[in-house]
């Protein structure tokens, strides 16, 4: 991040918009690093110090703002994409392999049963269900007013939840020292649901 913030200067935010909206908004691109990105974004907000003693700041309110748009306009262009053509999209094939792998769909038509239209608040928090749940939904022909409320909601504590998490704690010493760790872990943390729900459906 520091190096791209170095590279790029302001560009950043394009870059984290950018980052966000395809994870959160194009079916074909499901593992981005969405969850760690925001973590590390709101530590960059509360200011870092690279190797030179440099200080390295990002504005707080702005990657609040941007990745909160970027993640509610995502969503809704996937549930566009998922009522006008996901029918078609999910029978295509590249090389006799299915453009989408059959499992995402199966495990975020899981989600679906259990949680019902929540799932598109709860799947922002686990990697690949956020960014097949409103492609599903706009399948499924879930109604939009519906979907943009949870949405919106799922999105700004998706955002601003992780963001905060690293703007707060994210400069604490034990967190610096092993930032590597840390980042590993809140993937790791993210995907528990998957993996849990992964060996349950094995076990039956």
């Amino acid at each position: 991040m520091a190096e791209l913030i170095a590279n790029y200067g302001n560009w950043i935010y394009a870059i984290l918009f950018l980052i966000i909206f395809v994870e959160t908004g194009l079916v074909i691109f499901p593992l981005l690093p969405g969850d760690s990105l925001l973590f590390t974004a709101g530590l960059f907000c509360a200011g870092f110090k690279n190797e030179n003693g440099e200080l390295i700041t990002l504005n707080l309110f702005a990657v609040l703002g941007l990745l909160f748009i970027a993640a509610v306009v995502g969503d809704a262009l996937n549930y566009y994409f998922g009522k006008r053509i996901g029918l078609k999209i999910v029978a295509s094939k590249f090389r006799s392999k299915a453009i989408i792998n059959p499992k995402y769909l199966d495990k975020t038509a899981t989600f679906y049963q259990k949680y019902g239209a929540k799932t598109i608040i709860i799947a922002r928090f686990v990697p690949i269900v956020r960014t097949f749940a409103p492609f599903v939904a706009g399948i499924g022909k879930m109604p939009y007013k519906d979907f943009l409320k949870y949405n919106i909601i799922g999105a700004f504590a998706w955002i601003t939840g992780l963001t905060l998490l690293g703007y707060f704690f994210g400069n604490l010493p034990l967190v610096k020292n092993n930032f590597e760790l840390v980042i590993f872990s809140i993937i790791g943390l993210s995907i528990i649901p998957m993996l849990f729900e992964f060996i349950r459906s094995n076990t039956k």
